[in-house]
């Protein structure tokens, strides 16, 4: 890798176009086909499309849209909506920690950062985590815009043909879409995965994804958060031993 400071600038404006070509194929693809299983789950609930569009440009984060939405059918109220739905969506707090020092830039107001961190979501944060040491350090927030926008504009594509499709789509198909990007996220990890540090990451994927089912089998309403603890703690035991060596 090269040190960032000797890497050609491509400015503001090749930076942003740099990124939006990066989420225009495939990334951009998954993540709409994702959410056409979402629009779908919206209009086979006989709910607005403006419902699901406002949710998906103010949230775009699938996991808690989805809960918002099952939770708003049965009925909860709005506090229990937005408790559950802030639970959902807790893991973008780190990824937003890890990241802004990753594309911070000296002089530059920090208000432009706190802004962008809306656009953190797990497609763009991991191509961005990846790309980034690869530009010049004055390029890597244009280029996550860039790449965040057109991925949110795939979402808000995805949610409208989802909802018209409602009525054509079955049930087995729309969560087959919405668990797309999911799956997507973990191939774009593990093409990534390059020496010891990210091995304990692939190590953290693995195990989680393997506990998930045990998991489910002795508790179905805590399955995903034993996996997830399961799957961090067994990967910082790798990384320990790796240090001790």
């Amino acid at each position: 890798m090269v040190a960032d400071d000797t890497l050609p600038e491509l400015g503001p404006r090749g930076a942003l176009l740099a990124g939006a070509r990066a989420a225009a194929l495939a990334p951009a693809l998954v993540l709409g086909a994702s959410y056409v299983g979402f629009g779908s789950l919206v209009g086979a609930h006989e709910l607005s499309l403006g419902f699901a569009l406002f949710n998906t440009l103010t949230a775009w984060a699938l996991p808690g849209q989805v809960v918002l939405v099952e939770l708003y059918l049965a009925g909860s109220g709005v506090l229990a909506i937005m408790l559950a739905v802030g639970l959902a969506n807790m893991r973008l707090a780190p990824m937003t920690v890890a990241m802004m020092p990753l594309v911070a830039s000296p002089g530059r107001p920090a208000w432009r950062l706190y802004a962008s961190a809306f656009f953190v979501a797990v497609t763009c944060w991991a191509m961005t985590m990846a790309q980034a040491p690869n530009l010049a350090r004055r390029d890597r927030l244009s280029w996550f815009i860039g790449c965040s926008l057109v991925l949110w504009a795939a979402s808000l594509v995805g949610t409208i043909v989802g909802f018209y499709a409602a009525a054509e789509l079955p049930v087995s198909l729309t969560l087959a879409l919405v668990f797309l990007n999911p799956v997507y996220f973990l191939l774009l990890f593990l093409q990534s995965t390059q020496g010891a540090r990210d091995a304990t990451r692939l190590v953290a994927l693995l195990s989680g994804g393997a506990l998930c089912v045990p998991a489910h089998l002795y508790s179905p309403e805590w399955s995903l958060l034993i996996a997830g603890l399961g799957g961090g703690t067994l990967a910082a035991l790798y990384r320990f031993a790796l240090v001790r060596r």
